[in-house]
């Protein structure tokens, strides 16, 4: 404490008429007071605004002041700061235990106003209670080791009952997302049907024999509603994946599937879904990939997931690259873009659930506008995916900028042979 410096004591009681009294008193004596109400908010606030001295009432919530105490003197830079228990805990044996615990002084309620002044000095001053003899002491010590053990055991068994409960309320929630996804599809799916049946009514006007129709026209306005359609569909089944992967529940075939063909039909797919992107797609070695042991359809998903996602963070007039390479017994396949990149610190947790790189107040739907965004769970599911057929995906970047375009490389590693669970 520097000379002329208003000595700092942190009081940790919840008794809002503690507080009041002893503020009164410790300010009129010249101390700067601060307070809090529970064990891990006094630990919090030790750290911040290391007071001079502690005063712990025994009965907080949360930690008690027992263990304020016991915490507070294994922190660097505290372990010498005084600790004083201001508390009604009078019986036999509880001055003991609050100096066994790392306290310093004990000091019963209510407390004497006259005496207290004086009491804070002497602590403040290098006072320091002992227990009268060593082998009181171990009595003692082996007591609180023997309580914080059982708290410990009471914390271990509530944290048990918690996490079970949380483990039920989540399968709940993912059988309900699953059947939900089920029956918002069936009448989406009725929905489609009709709209393409109109489309294709000899009454609507504007079809491919046709020529070009006007915005606001029926046929605008259906192929409208069939657009919208297609993308609740991806939205319905990118949230249905996350709930099955989240449950370990994603079901894999075990089907001969051609990667190089699909990655080139999954690339016309996404030219033809957005809008209109002057993107360059270079293919090397897709040709030569061998016949792997899958899911064609999932397959395709994550492969859309990760295609969409550099489709994305390139700009136009950019480049994407696919390189597909057999290794032993794998199938390596890499998507690298000429894109803003990602940063360094989001290349591990870019793969989490609803993890968008850009601001969401800036949010569009487009599955492949430059800079759209979706719900954050392509990669998730393709990561799920993935990792269901006993593969890895992964990313490297040198980090974002959106003026270098430094882009990224996604490496989707699968073997030949299905590794996947049945």
């Amino acid at each position: 404490m520097t000379n002329g410096a208003r000595p700092r004591i942190l009081y940790v009681e919840h008794d809002a008429t503690s507080r009041v009294l002893v503020r009164r008193i410790l300010t009129s004596e010249g101390y700067d007071v601060e307070f809090v109400e529970d064990g891990m908010s006094a630990l919090r606030a030790a750290r911040q605004i290391r007071p001079n001295l502690i005063l712990v009432d025994i009965n907080v919530g949360g930690l008690d002041g027992y263990e304020v105490a016991t915490r507070i003197r294994s922190l660097e830079d505290l372990e010498q700061v005084p600790i004083v228990a201001v508390t009604s805990s009078v019986l036999h044996g509880d001055r003991e235990r609050a100096l066994i615990s790392g306290c310093d002084g004990y000091i019963p309620k209510p407390i004497d106003v006259d005496r207290f002044p004086e009491q804070i000095r002497s602590y403040l001053g290098g006072l320091r209670e002992e227990i009268d003899s060593a082998e009181e002491k171990a009595e003692h010590l082996e007591a609180y080791t023997q309580r914080l053990v059982k708290r410990l055991e009471e914390k271990v068994r509530e944290l048990e009952q918690a996490h079970g409960e949380l483990q039920r309320i989540e399968e709940m929630k993912s059988d309900f997302i699953i059947l939900a996804s089920h029956e918002l599809r069936t009448p989406l799916t009725s929905v489609y049907g009709y709209v393409q049946m109109l489309l294709r009514h000899p009454e609507i006007p504007g079809g491919y024999d046709e020529g070009p129709y006007e915005e606001g026209s029926p046929r605008h306005i259906l192929e409208a509603i069939a657009d919208a359609c297609k993308r609740l569909h991806v939205v319905f089944d990118e949230i249905r994946n996350v709930s099955l992967i989240d449950a370990d529940r994603l079901d894999v075939a075990r089907e001969a599937v051609n990667l190089g063909p699909m990655v080139e039909d999954v690339v016309e797919n996404l030219r033809g879904f957005g809008p209109s992107r002057s993107l360059a797609f270079e293919y090397e070695g897709l040709a030569d990939l061998p016949v792997i042991q899958g899911d064609a359809k999932r397959l395709r998903q994550a492969l859309w997931n990760v295609i969409s996602n550099a489709m994305k963070y390139t700009p136009d007039g950019g480049q994407i690259r696919i390189v597909g390479q057999s290794i032993d017994n794998t199938v390596h396949l890499t998507v690298e873009d000429s894109g803003v990149g990602i940063p360094k610190e989001e290349q591990e947790r870019i793969f989490d659930r609803f993890r968008v790189l850009e601001d969401r107040t800036l949010h569009r739907s487009s599955k492949t506008g430059f800079m759209g965004a979706g719900l954050g769970l392509g990669l998730m599911v393709a990561k799920g995916i993935i990792e269901a057929h006993g593969g890895q995906i992964w990313v490297e970047s040198e980090g974002y900028d959106k003026e270098r375009l430094p882009g990224s490389t996604f490496h989707i590693l699968l073997p030949v042979a299905n590794t996947a669970t049945p």
